[in-house]
């Protein structure tokens, strides 16, 4: 296990400074009343820098399970902190500014911004895929760690780029001013009713609830290996590592799936909270094929054909 000190340190201090800008932003929820798109307009750097903080914390331990020496690694960790860092400034600028960060076109430095936006997402992903392939190809002692890390990444990449769909132009993303580029909501214009701290909408889709999931994913997994470890003093099965993976890997497909879930029910125009038929067919779906990977990741193990022929001849 490495000590923090190993974790990869531009990732680290762009952590503790989106920290200090979450507790920034709690201070502006509380003491600044403006709204801006129907929302407290700290609510936004908020929740970016809750968010980069869990996400770049998270890769920099990853990266510091790595062999060292790989340069090319560690120069992408230390270009998804740059690029975090720049997203979070403009984000942050732009609610001093009183003005809107995404899809903003109303001025020619608005439209700049909202660019420079795009194109630090571009570099990040970019860069995370870097990292995602530099730990596909480096396992752990703990195979069960090794997947978890595995396909977190993966599915955070995933979760990451249906961001990119919020700037396409499906219905209700496009307005007649041309001074708003994308939307977050789909089917209803952003600024609409929404649901208390996330901001999602209730009257409409909002890509935002995928986008969400899968990039939690990254910490997700890795945690479900803490939770498996903390039972397994009281639940002995769980002290198997083949038990471990098979519900890793079970957890991961039904994750996966989740996250098809809602981005299909987002792109429909239809609201996380009411869900209709369809949606509540596939989740429950989900839930059984869930269930069923979990009973059999928890099976006795058959002890091995030699093992078993030894018990034969021991009771003979």
């Amino acid at each position: 296990m490495s000590s923090w000190r190993d974790w990869h340190r531009p990732l680290v201090c762009l952590s503790a400074v989106t920290a200090v800008l979450a507790v920034v932003s709690t201070a502006g929820l509380v003491l600044d009343d403006r709204v801006l798109v129907g929302s407290p307009i700290w609510l936004k750097p908020w929740k970016f820098s809750v968010s980069f903080t869990a996400y770049c914390m998270t890769l920099a331990w990853m990266l510091s399970l790595l062999p060292r020496g790989r340069r090319a690694v560690w120069w992408a960790g230390t270009v998804v902190a740059v690029a975090s860092a720049v997203e979070m400034a403009v984000i942050t600028g732009q609610v001093i500014r009183g003005r809107r960060s995404h899809f903003n076109q109303e001025t020619a430095f608005d439209a700049m911004l909202f660019n420079v936006m795009g194109m630090t997402i571009v570099v990040l992903w970019g860069a995370t895929v870097v990292i995602a392939v530099a730990l596909w190809r480096s396992g752990t002692a703990d195979r069960a760690g090794t997947w978890a890390i595995r396909l977190g990444t993966v599915l955070a990449l995933a979760g990451a780029g249906l961001g990119f769909l919020m700037t396409l132009p499906v219905p209700g993303q496009v307005r007649p001013d041309d001074t708003v580029s994308g939307a977050h909501s789909v089917g209803v214009a952003d600024g609409g009713p929404s649901m208390p701290l996330t901001g999602w909408a209730t009257t409409g889709g909002d890509l935002r609830v995928p986008h969400f999931v899968g990039m939690h994913a990254l910490q997700l997994l890795p945690l479900l290996l803490v939770l498996l470890a903390a039972l397994a003093p009281r639940l002995p099965r769980l002290r198997d590592p083949r038990v471990r993976l098979r519900l890793v890997l079970t957890a991961s497909g039904a994750y996966a799936a989740v996250l098809a879930l809602l981005t299909w029910q987002a792109l429909r125009g239809q609201p996380l909270i009411h869900p209709d038929g369809a949606t509540l067919g596939a989740a429950a779906l989900i839930l059984v094929g869930a269930a069923a990977g979990t009973a059999a990741a928890l099976r006795p193990n058959r002890p091995a054909p030699e093992a078993a022929g030894n018990d034969k001849e021991l009771v003979a």
